[in-house]
């Protein structure tokens, strides 16, 4: 028998939550084949067979959060019958005789508890130990919000003498709220348990909002001149580049040319110094089913127009296919969030930490603008807002950084110079 192991997944991840099995027990598996999906605070990552044989055992289940390290199924050679990973475990540990009348009521409890809707749901992990302390699952309240038993939850159970000596009354947690909540039918409501990606966005903007000095400044931005090139130019531009001229190649090149001339807006707080960045990694904020991801467009000042809208297409397709590494969504200096593809009219966009920078994109809408005393016309306009750290980020760099985003756009020729 092998083992199966989460392997190590990055220098900032030490855990994951089962998001499905892409191979059953007992289908054959090939060596490099992908057999589960793991979703991590950051991306979902595929764990791959390291040998050809026939998966055995899974020892895991959707929802179950695994660490590095942790066996979660095993591969037997070919189709040869093996024997069971949790025999072979009882043989090498310390041996504890037990009768058979307790075998045979483990095993009909395994059973049970597999086959029977009205039996509490366990992980495998949490129906051993229950087995191992004698311990009914139907007695062992749980946390989780699907009623699931896990391991902690035995434990807790088994280490509390007031939970053992109580009468049998306790429910898992899903089937406590049903019976503590009144049910009203008139107004119905789902409970769905939020996935390792969201609890995590959920926990890093609340840290955003709670650790740095956020304020945010706004402008606006006339999108005559950018619509005029991109009318101009479109045609021939994608003719030669096979992608389209879009909006986010101007944006991208006038953040840096604005990031150049204020470096205090590319930078972050480490204890008591500022890490200026001399380099342009822009974080493109990508909306995905999970939720959102801000993958890095590397050296952006170095780039062409072309380069950049491939680039930002390609990541958004990953983003949407769930195919972004870990390296692509890492070591941003600087962020772009476009609310304005939903129809987002104004907003205050929150600071991706450690960044002390982030612009917010708007939708695009004519209103009358005053060319002159005398004269008024209507113009395609862009609420744009830059929301900042003023704990490095004083209000007139950010309002001067912000004034020229807005020259460059309403400019576009000079982002050829200044971007």
């Amino acid at each position: 028998m092998f083992e199966v192991k989460v392997p190590e997944l990055a220098e900032s991840i030490s855990e994951g939550t089962v998001a499905q099995w892409l191979k059953k027990e007992g289908e054959a598996v090939v060596k490099g084949e992908d057999l589960v999906e793991l979703e991590t605070d950051k991306v979902n990552i595929e764990i791959s067979a390291e040998r050809d044989g026939v998966l055995k055992s899974i020892q895991v289940q959707p929802g179950d959060t695994v660490s590095v390290g942790d066996v979660i199924a095993m591969i037997a050679d070919g189709g040869a019958e093996t024997e069971s990973p949790s025999k072979e475990k009882t043989e090498d540990a310390p041996k504890e005789e037990a009768s058979p009348k307790q075998e045979t009521t483990a095993a009909k409890e395994e059973t049970e508890e597999t086959k029977a809707t009205d039996r509490p749901i366990a992980s495998p992990a949490a129906r051993k130990l229950a087995r191992e302390k004698g311990i009914d699952l139907s007695e062992v309240s749980t946390r989780d919000p699907l009623g699931r038993v896990r391991t902690e939850d035995v434990k807790r159970h088994s280490e509390g003498p007031s939970e053992k000596s109580a009468p049998s009354t306790t429910k898992p947690a899903a089937q406590q709220t049903k019976a503590a909540e009144p049910v009203n039918p008139d107004k119905p409501v789902e409970r769905v348990k939020m996935s390792r990606r969201r609890q995590t966005i959920a926990k890093r903007l609340v840290e955003a909002q709670q650790t740095a000095a956020m304020l945010t400044t706004f402008n606006e931005v006339d999108m005559t001149a950018i619509n005029e090139v991109r009318a101009r130019r479109k045609d021939k531009f994608f003719e030669q580049n096979g992608v389209k001229l879009g909006y986010m190649s101007f944006f991208t090149k006038a953040v840096v040319g604005a990031l150049k001339k204020f470096p205090a807006v590319n930078a972050e707080i480490q204890g008591d110094e500022m890490i200026l960045k001399k380099f342009y990694d822009i974080g493109i904020a990508v909306g995905a089913e999970e939720g959102l991801v801000v993958p890095v467009v590397r050296n952006a000042d170095r780039m062409s127009f072309a380069a950049i809208e491939k680039e930002i297409g390609d990541l958004a397709q990953k983003a949407r296919s769930k195919k972004l590494t870990l390296e692509e969504l890492q070591g941003g200096s600087f962020t772009i969030t476009n609310g304005g593809i939903f129809g987002s009219m104004l907003s205050t966009p929150i600071l991706n930490a450690p960044q002390v920078g982030i612009l917010g994109m708007h939708t695009i809408q004519w209103r009358p603008v005053a060319i002159d005393k005398e004269r008024m016309e209507n113009r395609p306009m862009m609420y744009i807002a830059l929301s900042y750290d003023h704990r490095i980020v004083d209000g007139k760099e950010a309002v001067s950084f912000l004034s020229t985003v807005k020259n460059l756009l309403e400019d576009p020729e000079s982002l050829l110079l200044e971007g």
